[in-house]
């Protein structure tokens, strides 16, 4: 007689998903307790507050991506491509779309997919708020392949560029001058310097005009007011041009339209301003929901009136007792993963479960390679702490190798690290293709 495997189906290979899948591969699924099954729309993963840098080439996803299929069969999960659309809660099922090739032709039929333990880590899309022309003529950064895209057009730009006998300028617009907005600022103009380097000298950082827009009084909003107030002056210095109070209500081909009708060319724009849990969830039955599309959790991050649903990441709407919800950072994903990693063994056993806290350990901004500035300690704590400069630097960097030892392990994190070290004797600098 053989005895029924639980089985753990985990949607959503961000950071989130992925660290969870990693944790409880290595503890159920190597050891035959359980079956791990990580289930996303993409064959491959790039930490998401990176997307910046692949956006401008500074980053090839290619090279430094993980591999859903290779991850899974070295920790002991499976990974199954598809898209999740739609869930079952009465049934235990998900289920995923059909799939198509890049010429329309069926890869794969609608098919459903069974779980005793489900957890939702969908993540979360930029919220356009509805505004006008925004989805036609805007770039997102949600993904890597909506990153390469820009990437792309922003090479064909700085190629126009180099060829043209005129004086002309690439004027890129940005809306939404949080994190994703800031960074990305910065690291466009330090790509436009490395330009000279590899025959396109023409295209100088001079040539680059950016206009950070941002509706609210300041940049950086959910951030200390010295480190946004440090950001800025250091945007300034580069040339960006940055408009606060400044609210859009259109974008059009040529640019935005502001409020007060101002129009803000550009030959390029790119939209950041918000985030919010994909619009798919409104039509599953048996989820409750906040504004933000995010799915409202208990305080083990268990999905309301659904003790077999776990939610994690952005997309999880958890209320704290200061009444604020826990703000959609990768810190949060990082540390609902790490409790999950324990909970859920511990639910297939019958044990006690232990209760989510989220603690902010402080905020980082890094514009490229201009200056690095954060907070530590977090701001919801009086004692934070504010660092610029090499060390805080090195901190920024030591959060993607904490993710990076949350899903290959130390061994694996150090070879990454040596064999990164090699491939800059060899590669670009930025990606040029």
């Amino acid at each position: 007689m053989t005895t029924h495997k639980p089985r753990i189906v985990i949607v959503g290979g961000g950071a989130g998903g992925l660290e969870l899948a990693a944790q409880l591969g290595n503890k159920l699924g190597k050891k035959g307790k359980a079956e791990i099954v990580l289930v996303d729309k993409s064959r491959s993963h790039i930490w998401k507050p990176l997307l910046h840098e692949v956006a401008t080439g500074s980053l090839d996803c290619d090279l430094d991506g993980v591999v859903y299929s290779a991850h899974a069969m070295k920790h002991g999960y499976q990974f199954v491509l598809g898209e999740f659309c739609d869930l079952d809660a009465e049934a235990h099922t998900i289920t995923l779309a059909p799939r198509y090739d890049i010429e329309g032709r069926l890869l794969s039929a609608e098919q459903k997919l069974g779980y005793d333990r489900l957890v939702l880590a969908v993540g979360a899309v930029t919220n356009d708020f509805g505004t006008p022309g925004v989805k036609e003529f805007c770039h997102f950064l949600d993904t890597h392949p909506q990153a390469q895209e820009f990437h792309l057009e922003l090479l064909d730009n700085f190629t126009r560029l180099h060829q043209s006998d005129e004086k002309d300028s690439l004027h890129i617009a940005i809306v939404g001058a949080g994190a994703t907005g800031v960074e990305l600022s910065a690291e466009l103009y330090h790509v436009a310097e490395l330009l000279k380097g590899y025959g396109l000298g023409k295209m100088t950082s001079d040539k680059l005009k950016i206009a950070l827009i941002e509706a609210g009084p300041r940049i950086l909003p959910a951030l200390p007011e010295k480190l946004a107030a440090s950001a800025r002056r250091e945007l300034s210095l580069l040339g960006v041009d940055v408009m606060e109070n400044t609210r859009i209500n259109q974008a059009t081909a040529e640019g935005f339209i502001t409020s007060d009708g101002k129009e803000i060319k550009a030959d390029m724009m790119l939209w950041a301003a918000g985030v919010k849990a994909p619009d798919y969830l409104k039509h599953i039955k048996g989820i409750e929901l906040n504004r933000a599309n995010q799915v409202i959790v208990d305080a083990q991050l268990r999905c309301k009136d659904q003790p077999d649903i776990y939610v994690l990441g952005d997309c999880c709407g958890f209320l704290q007792e200061d009444g604020s919800w826990v703000p959609p950072r990768a810190q949060a994903a990082h540390q609902m993963a790490n409790l999950l990693g324990r909970n859920l063994p511990a639910d297939l056993a019958g044990k006690p479960l232990t209760a989510y806290r989220y603690h902010d350990k402080g905020s980082l901004v890094n514009l490229s390679r201009y200056s690095t500035l954060g907070s530590l300690m977090g701001n919801l704590s009086k004692n934070s702490m504010f660092i610029e400069g090499k060390i805080a630097r090195l901190m920024y960097i030591s959060l993607y190798r904490m993710h990076q030892m949350a899903i290959h392990g130390l061994g694996r994190t150090v070879a990454l690290f040596i064999a990164e070290r090699l491939l800059k004797v060899v590669r670009p600098r930025m990606k040029l293709h």
